[in-house]
């Protein structure tokens, strides 16, 4: 038999776990007459809750079930790629566990893969019903600026609940980097990637982990990871006011030797402006280098992308 690996981040799930465990499971009958057999791979990214014990109750009954527990918080791509590392399946699906990816879209995942020769399939949400509007109009933005900066595509509503061959995860290990945005790398490897629909569907139990700072902060990895436009951007801006400046420069010596300005008092208001205003942007651009430069920090320590406490 083939072997499908689903692997579940989770960060504080106590309340879907068992939820999850059983919606999936009621795709077990059609994959075991199309001969394939589950492997469900739990990934606690450092819950303080009653997360691992119910995920080892699911241990006790089921021999499918692991668990890969972090000995802190590493974040969401950190729990991806350790379950893409951990996972032996022929096929490896990514799944969150607050049941906000159906499921039931697995047998139609399964058979673009098997019958229509897709590599990857993936999942996007034709709407955000349910999400706060501000939330929605940042995250409808996002994918707009990052689309016109980046020539990877990252689809808007994106979800990273998507079934994979092994080819194609072996391609997503091999890109090692310690900054990760999973979007843009699942676009950048490549391959024949065919997208699902769905109407967005509301947590089942429990609150979002991803707050609009967490998102915010977020988006910015994802820029500065699959795209250098920024740093043309500060180039330009710093030509653009170089030009500026100089011709200011013009304008105030011909009108002293025309006009003059005996009290020497005309104009400080404007220039005061224009100095702050040269300076805000001046400060502006040195921010965007040093984030680049605090992303090559990160990299070139090379310091583990994870530490695992236990692993069932």
């Amino acid at each position: 038999m083939k072997l499908l690996s689903v692997i579940v981040p989770c960060y504080n799930e106590q309340d879907n776990i068992f939820d999850f465990y059983d919606e999936l499971m009621k795709n077990e009958t059609y994959f075991k007459s199309n001969d394939v057999d589950f492997e469900v791979i739990f990934v606690d990214d450092g819950s303080k809750d009653e997360t691992v014990p119910r995920v080892k109750e699911l241990i006790a009954r089921d021999g499918r079930v692991h668990l890969i527990s972090f000995s802190r918080n590493f974040g969401k791509e950190a729990g991806m790629y350790a379950g893409l590392q951990k996972s032996k399946g022929d096929y490896v699906a990514i799944m969150d566990c607050d049941l906000q990816d159906p499921p039931a879209l697995l047998p139609d995942m399964y058979k673009a893969i098997a019958e229509e020769g897709y590599d990857s399939v993936a999942t996007r949400r034709v709407n955000r019903k349910g999400e706060p509007p501000i939330r929605s109009f940042f995250a409808r933005q996002f994918y707009k600026i990052i689309n016109r900066m980046s020539n990877t595509e990252i689809v808007d509503g994106a979800r990273d609940y998507r079934l994979m061959t092994r080819q194609f995860v072996d391609a997503i290990l091999s890109m090692k980097e310690y900054n990760r945005f999973s979007k843009g790398i699942f676009g950048w490897v490549g391959f024949k990637n065919k997208w699902l629909e769905f109407e967005n569907i509301e947590r089942k139990k429990g609150e979002t982990k991803w707050s609009f700072w967490k998102l915010f902060v977020y988006a910015l990895d994802g820029i500065m990871a699959f795209s250098t436009a920024p740093l043309s951007i500060a180039s330009f801006l710093g030509i653009f006011f170089c030009i500026v400046a100089f011709i200011f420069i013009v304008v105030v010596m011909v009108r002293q030797l025309t006009v003059g300005d005996p009290n020497n008092s005309v104009g400080w208001a404007s220039m005061v402006c224009i100095i702050l205003f040269v300076s805000g942007i001046q400060l502006f651009c040195v921010g965007i280098v040093g984030q680049y430069l605090s992303k090559a920090y990160l990299e070139v320590k090379d310091r583990p992308l994870y530490i695992v406490k236990e692993d069932l």
